[in-house]
């Protein structure tokens, strides 16, 4: 008989013949296959037909030479490096549109990441952060993590982070489409998971950057609610449950300064009829640079305002001294109030004064930014308006804006009790 290209055998025990055919690729033996034929000579005739016409193997007839490279892959020692190879030519071929391989810095959880991302203690997006003295606000990393739980993580469940691509995102884009949310919302909630995806790449844990190139969604956000000068002066004559609060307002008001440079205040800031705006505080990591790392002098022409200040900064329960901060706490030394409770005695204010309690709550307290720049815009020139707020625009105004003169600040007191004198009440009388 004719040597055959395969085997053909039947176990000890068993009913069928089972037959081998060679590898093509290494000319060895492969996994036995049974015929279900009961003589040599059906088993025979059946392993020809599969010859000629491939191997039957879960409802399809594989020819030989595929069989051949499916039962190499079946039984090969493949390291992660030859996997890598295999999925990239895969991918090459246009078969394999993505892979992560096990144990890459690619698999791992994309929620998890993203958390991970979010996480104050863990981050070491915002150790760095830190440590390159940008800020960056508890609070804000708090709710980016909200915006990951509600919505990427029931869109993107169960997928790893080298697994997400351009069309993914673009997917993510338009579920939030459907949202009724505002678009400053939308773009919020979009941004808390492509920044992670942004700062991956950056670090080479993902091939590619899948967040390039995709639109957000245009439109205004929520209109600043501002205040007229009417309704200020009805809030500031109103009766306030906290008198720091109370002061903070005010200041804001007639000055435009920022929360946290206001909580930053010292004793040794305050000038005969200024501030010197050298810090800001910020929730998390304490006292820090102004925004743009300019620190500034800010006039403040209203003496009883000014005397306020001192007599809370005298009150502080720590101790006085040039270091103490004037809006202290009860709480802890060393630690200024939390800035929430500047806009919560603000909305009761306007309560007070008669603001229905929904209208009242769309007034923040960053608006008096907004309420000083607007009332004082087109009085001032924009460069002596810019000194004060701190505000930046291209590097020759900055240049210049840096070298104030004294008549500058003559004219800029003169406008800021011009247009703020009945805004304040009469401290001396009220404290009598």
């Amino acid at each position: 008989m004719a040597k055959l290209p395969f085997s053909i055998y039947r176990r000890t025990g068993r009913r069928y013949y089972y037959v081998q055919f060679k590898n093509e690729q290494t000319g060895e033996y492969m996994s036995a296959i049974s015929t279900k034929q009961e003589t040599e000579s059906g088993a025979v005739s059946v392993a020809f037909q599969w010859l000629k016409d491939g191997i039957p193997q879960k409802g399809e007839a594989i020819p030989l030479k595929k069989y051949s490279l499916r039962d190499m892959a079946r039984e090969a020692e493949i390291s992660a490096t030859d996997c890598e190879y295999i999925c990239k030519e895969l991918q090459r071929r246009g078969m394999l549109k993505s892979y992560v391989i096990s144990d890459s810095k690619q698999a791992v959880d994309l929620i998890g990441y993203l958390l991970e991302f979010w996480n104050w203690e863990k981050s070491a997006y915002i150790r760095e952060r830190l440590r390159k003295n940008h800020g960056i606000h508890r609070r804000h990393c708090k709710l980016q993590s909200q915006a990951i739980t509600l919505y990427w993580g029931p869109f993107f469940k169960g997928r790893f982070l080298g697994d997400i691509k351009a069309t993914d995102i673009d997917a993510f884009i338009n579920y939030i489409g459907e949202k009724d949310l505002s678009a400053s919302r939308k773009n919020g909630i979009i941004k808390a998971g492509t920044k992670p995806l942004r700062w991956a790449f950056s670090k080479g844990e993902i091939e590619a950057d899948p967040t390039r190139g995709h639109l957000l969604f245009s439109g205004d956000g929520k209109e600043r609610q501002v205040l007229s000068p009417t309704a200020a002066t009805a809030a500031f004559r109103a009766e306030w449950k906290d008198e720091r609060a109370k002061l903070a307002n005010m200041l804001a008001a007639v000055t435009g300064m920022r929360q946290g440079e206001i909580l930053a205040l010292r004793l040794q800031d305050l000038g005969p009829d200024c501030l010197y705006v050298r810090g800001a505080w910020s929730s998390g990591y304490g006292l820090k640079l102004p925004k743009n790392n300019k620190p500034r002098t800010v006039e403040l022409p209203f003496p009883d305002l000014l005397q306020g200040l001192i007599d809370l900064a005298n009150r502080n329960p720590w101790g006085v001294s040039p270091d103490s901060l004037i809006f202290w706490t009860e709480y802890k030394a060393g630690v200024p109030m939390q800035g929430y409770q500047f806009v919560k005695g603000l909305r009761a204010a306007l309560v007070k004064s008669g603001f229905p309690k929904n209208e009242a709550g769309e007034y923040v307290f960053h608006g008096w930014r907004h309420f000083y720049t607007t009332y004082l815009m087109g009085k001032l020139e924009r460069k002596l308006l810019k000194s004060q707020t701190g505000h930046l625009t291209n590097e020759m105004l900055d240049h210049y804006g840096e070298h104030q003169t004294e008549s500058d600040r003559k004219i800029i007191q003169a406008t800021a009790i011009n247009t703020f004198r009945e805004l304040l009440p009469d401290l001396r009388a009220a404290g009598e």
